[in-house]
């Protein structure tokens, strides 16, 4: 889980200072002392430690606390800012061209996820700003590259540039910029060669497409579990190509965070995507702010909204709302609901997201088995329709039946049909506490 190390030891930190009514500066200085140990420990650059806990420090004991009547929570205030400040402050928005197409180079080592990244980044680009993108294949050196970027096409029903691997790369930038023109697409995304390492070579020919193309954005895709090298990858494209953008891929997998922290602050390059998973729609805007929020433990619940928007049917969930309000709700739609909210993305990065829910007992340091989760959706699949509508009906024969068509056990079958039977029993009584709230009966706050 991404941040998860850091997050843990600054939540943790800010948590001492919080409820103070009078903050000195020896608590601030014992304050910063756990964060710079948090912040280096996260393989964060050491310098930009230096800076972000002199700001911190000096805004923490300066005027705006210590006249603040919640001192405690004014502190924490400043470190989210400062945090927030790091990261880039505001969300770096992608570049609109003001003749289309706009052209996009991908740029960055072998290894980081350059090709996938570049199939990512179109279709959330088709998804989310209804554009439409050309994967452009110009990297004539790894013809696996070509193979794999046309295989992404297909699977995202997206046209793909190539002219093989024996045409140079300014040509293949060249005849599918004047293609996107011809056939009125308004995204160029070039898939150009990695290296295992940054050579004169490499620098040469990706200038050559630069001057080629003139593009609107120079993305360099860098893997965010190699930590502090990957500041020093993004330091030398940038100094080189003059980058205007980076993507930071297997976020998710990196528990320490020093990549998304320091590079901001060393190259000056603003993070605009973070890669967060293998499938093709797990990239999404880097928003500086709700990163802070996450880190400090205050949830992110507008990425958690935007994520609902895009995959729960407006439609269906009222529909469902209708069935839970009259006890109608059935296996069908448990199944459906159960697909609505894993295509949101992993089940424990969405707890991240819910303001506060590291404090929640049982929920801190919670691993959700997405595993048990496939078990369930196996054991509603074995039942049959009428089962399905009527669970009253499965007997001992059925539970086995069940259990062996879903390769799962009869107290497993047994285990989901009480939970089943519990949920609809405290809907039932939700629905009639709201009727008698109606007819002058107890309130409910939530009701």
């Amino acid at each position: 889980m991404a941040f998860e190390g850091l997050a843990d030891r600054l939540q943790n930190t800010i948590a001492k200072i919080r409820g103070k009514g009078k903050v000195s500066e020896s608590d601030v200085k014992e304050m910063m002392r756990e964060v710079r140990l948090a912040l280096l420990e996260a393989d964060v650059n050491f310098k930009v430690v230096k800076d972000f806990v002199k700001k911190v420090s000096e805004r923490s004991v300066g005027q705006e606390v210590m006249t603040s009547l919640t001192p405690g929570q004014q502190v924490i205030k400043v470190v989210k800012e400062e945090l927030t400040a790091l990261m880039g402050g505001e969300q770096s928005k992608i570049a609109v061209a003001n003749r289309p197409p706009t052209v996009i180079m991908m740029v960055g080592l072998q290894g980081a996820g350059k090709t996938t990244t570049t199939g990512k980044l179109a279709n959330l680009l088709r998804k989310k700003h209804n554009r439409n993108p050309l994967l452009v294949a110009a990297d004539i050196y790894r013809p696996a590259a070509i193979k794999q970027l046309e295989t992404l096409g297909k699977q995202l029903n997206m046209p793909v540039f190539s002219l093989g691997d024996q045409v140079s790369p300014v040509e293949i930038a060249k005849q599918a910029i004047d293609h996107a023109k011809k056939e009125h697409l308004d995204y160029v995304l070039i898939d150009t060669a990695g290296r295992l390492h940054i050579d004169e070579t490499l620098m040469d020919e990706l200038l050559q497409v630069k001057e080629l193309s003139k593009p609107d954005e120079i993305f360099l895709v860098v893997d965010a579990m190699t930590g502090q090298d990957a500041v020093n990858v993004a330091q030398s494209f940038n100094d080189q190509l003059g980058l205007t953008g980076v993507v930071l891929t297997k976020l998710d997998g990196d528990t320490r965070g020093g990549a998304a922290l320091s590079i901001r602050s060393v190259t000056q390059t603003p993070i605009k995507f973070v890669g967060l998973g293998e499938k093709l729609d797990a990239i999404e805007a880097f928003h500086p702010e709700r990163m802070a929020s996450r880190i400090l433990g205050m949830g992110d619940v507008l990425t958690l909204i935007e994520k609902a928007q895009a995959n729960v049917d407006e439609d269906k969930a009222k529909e469902l709302e209708q069935k839970m309000r009259t006890a109608s709700f059935t296996f069908d739609d448990f199944l459906e609901q159960l697909g609505q909210v894993r295509s949101m993305g992993p089940l424990d990065e969405l707890l991240g997201m819910l303001p506060g829910a590291n404090k929640i007992k049982g929920l801190k340091n919670a691993q959700v088995d997405e595993k048990q989760i496939g078990s369930v959706e196996a054991i509603i699949r074995s039942m049959t329709k009428e089962e399905k509508q009527h669970p009253e009906i499965i007997n001992s024969g059925r539970r086995k039946r069940i259990a062996k068509g879903s390769g799962t056990t009869v107290p497993e079958v047994n285990r989901l049909l009480k939970q089943f039977e519990d949920m609809k029993k405290m809907m039932k009584q939700m629905t009639s506490m709201s009727k008698g709230k109606k007819k002058g009966g107890m309130k409910f706050p939530f009701m």
